[in-house]
């Protein structure tokens, strides 16, 4: 697994073994990011990614919060509450440099702290099969940690149900094999 794009492209992430962590795949995070830069979601049209405050929550590796620092992100808060995970994610942000770039909380995405700063592009990538991304939104929300007008994206399983919360609305839905990419606006 390797970041996409940007100044850190082509680097190698570390995985932590075993099923606890499933790092979204090169091949869905190339697709996601080229429909984040080219389809015009920052409000006024163009990429919401440059000077972003990101979210990356159930962050696992942390490769859609690093890809999206790489590709000229401001700052990336990653939340994961699991501690092999965590060491793994750690590791890849110390390898990319970007410790100044990065806060990394050890909490439950559906049970977050108060947010420090509302992010503006919020990455969500909950266990498959297990219906946390709604919830996780609305606590996320809830806690301050999505700014109004956030682009929020929800990786689920192909077949997961998923509905949008009060105060979301889809923008876009695509599937990649056994992935579904929910792209959502907050405060529509």
């Amino acid at each position: 697994m390797r970041l996409i794009g940007g100044k850190w492209r082509g680097r190698r992430l570390v995985a932590p073994e075993g099923n606890a962590v499933r790092p979204t795949s090169d091949r869905v995070r190339e697709a996601l990011f080229n429909i984040l830069e080219h389809r015009g979601f920052k409000p006024g049209g163009g990429s919401p990614i440059p000077g972003a405050q990101v979210l990356d929550g159930f962050a696992g590796t942390g490769s859609l919060g690093l890809e999206a620092l790489s590709r000229g992100a401001d700052h990336a808060t990653f939340i994961e509450k699991d501690r092999v995970a965590q060491r793994a994610l750690e590791a890849n942000i110390a390898s990319g440099k970007a410790a100044d770039q990065a806060t990394v909380l050890r909490a439950d995405c559906r049970i977050p702290p108060l947010a420090a700063r509302a992010c503006t592009l919020v990455f969500l990538d909950p266990p498959y099969g297990n219906d946390q991304a709604g919830p996780a939104l609305t606590a996320l929300a809830d806690a301050g940690w999505i700014a109004e007008d956030a682009l929020c994206v929800v990786e689920l399983g192909a077949r997961d149900d998923f509905a949008a919360p009060a105060g979301f609305t889809v923008l876009d839905e695509r599937r990649y094999g056994a992935a579904r990419i929910v792209i959502l606006r907050a405060g529509e």
